[in-house]
């Protein structure tokens, strides 16, 4: 149970600076990332965004500060002949600042992705895990299915 109030939204543009600051902070603590181009990547992001809408941000907020994101790909799909328009999503970056894990924050931002996606009438929502995340997932409803297959680049 969270001991602080915990309230999710959709991110505006205005949540440029504070969703770049929570991927910097990631790749800092996470990835082992050295830069010190954070004042570019706050820009960059901001213009991402703009130029991405089909990507949805949403953020989660503890006493007025940003304190997680996650964001749904809407994917448009090909045509069927019975189903002309189709789309699907894809989570992705989903983090949550360390000390607020494990306190349901994950469970509330994945609830707005997934009400997002029934909203939007998506076929279906994709995530690629961390094998940490794995179980969080599955707490939230997500199962693995043998159909769905992965390839990566070498790069």
């Amino acid at each position: 149970m969270i001991d602080t109030e915990v309230t999710v939204r959709r991110a505006s543009d205005a949540d440029a600076p504070a969703l770049a600051g929570l991927r910097w902070r990631r790749a800092i603590q996470e990835r082992g990332y050295q830069g010190d181009n954070l004042d570019e990547f706050v820009a960059t992001l901001g213009d991402w965004m703009r130029g991405h809408p089909e990507h949805r941000a949403f953020v989660a907020e503890a006493a007025g500060e940003v304190v997680g994101m996650a964001w749904l790909a809407v994917l448009d799909r090909v045509p069927t002949a019975n189903k002309y328009a189709r789309r699907g999503g894809d989570v992705q970056s989903v983090f949550v600042v360390p000390e607020l894990r494990d306190r349901r924050v994950g469970a509330l931002l994945m609830a707005a992705v997934l009400n997002e996606a029934r909203r939007l009438e998506l076929e279906h929502v994709t995530v690629h895990s961390s094998t940490r995340a794995v179980p969080f997932y599955e707490r939230n409803g997500w199962g693995h299915d043998p159909e769905w297959l992965s390839w990566a680049s070498e790069a």
